[in-house]
């Protein structure tokens, strides 16, 4: 019965998914880190039925894209794109610490928010348009759908591990919630790491490896970047880091899709 409860909680706080309602208690929460994950996991496979439902009905390359990126920002409301955008504002300050906190607190959307959120936005289309154009595009988007999978499981190792910036929020509430089993919780998470990185490879041995690859070059930076910049993690780094994440998998699968065009 824990564990349904700790899906419920799980799946309504990372997504739109209609989940039954009742009475959260710290013990609901104390693993909704670890299965963080799993939300990235129906993504995916949401993500993978659309491209396959368009394909059978040969649709134009434009839409498959289109929809295909609507898919995570449907199923989630889109609350990672929200953190990237006051990240983004904040970044753009070049104010101090304490400037670049206020400034992601703030519910205002400032003009850089809106610029690189549509940077980001062209660069996945674009990148989705490159892999749906590969010979190979089904494997392709298999390892793009584990994706969704991988970079939750690195958010959620930051949440258990990384410095916060604040000492309030739900993030913070939840990684304190977490903390009470925080060894099970990395176990968990190194579980899943490992299994998306066997499927990815499985899907695709190039493509997987160089979007892994990819997710843990973005890890190491997101760690850099926001003890640099903020002292620590927040709920909007936490989207900041998936958003960027996702994007720069669909970049590297691009890559690998030009390449595997040029060998064929």
């Amino acid at each position: 019965m824990r564990l349904f409860r700790t899906i419920a909680v799980t799946f309504a706080l990372y997504s739109r998914i209609p989940m039954p309602h009742f009475e959260w208690k710290d013990e609901d929460m104390r693993y909704s880190i670890a299965l963080f994950p799993w939300v990235g996991a129906v993504i995916g496979g949401v993500f993978v039925c659309v491209f396959e439902a368009a394909h059978r009905l040969q649709l134009p390359l434009t839409a498959v894209c289109l929809l295909m990126a609507a898919v995570p920002l449907l199923l989630t409301g889109g609350f990672h794109i929200d953190g990237f955008m006051d990240v983004s504002d904040a970044l753009s300050s070049f104010g101090s610490r304490e400037e670049k906190l206020r400034i992601m607190s703030d519910p205002h959307t400032g003009a850089f928010a809106v610029i690189r959120l549509c940077i980001c936005g062209m660069i996945y289309i674009a990148s989705l348009a490159v892999v749906l154009d590969c010979g190979q595009a089904s494997d392709l988007v298999r390892v793009l759908g584990t994706g969704f999978f991988a970079a939750r499981g690195l958010s959620s190792v930051s949440v258990l591990n990384f410095r916060s910036a604040k000492n309030e929020g739900m993030l913070y509430y939840e990684a304190s919630c977490a903390g009470q089993s925080r060894k099970t919780n990395n176990i968990l998470c190194v579980v899943w790491l490992a299994l998306s990185a066997i499927l990815m490879v499985y899907f695709h041995k190039t493509a997987g490896a160089a979007v892994m690859l990819t997710a843990a070059a973005c890890f190491a930076w997101y760690k850099y970047k926001s003890s640099r910049e903020f002292g620590g993690i927040s709920g909007d780094t936490s989207g900041w880091f998936v958003t960027v994440c996702e994007t720069s998998m669909a970049a590297a699968a691009a890559v690998t899709a030009v390449y595997i065009n040029t060998c064929r």
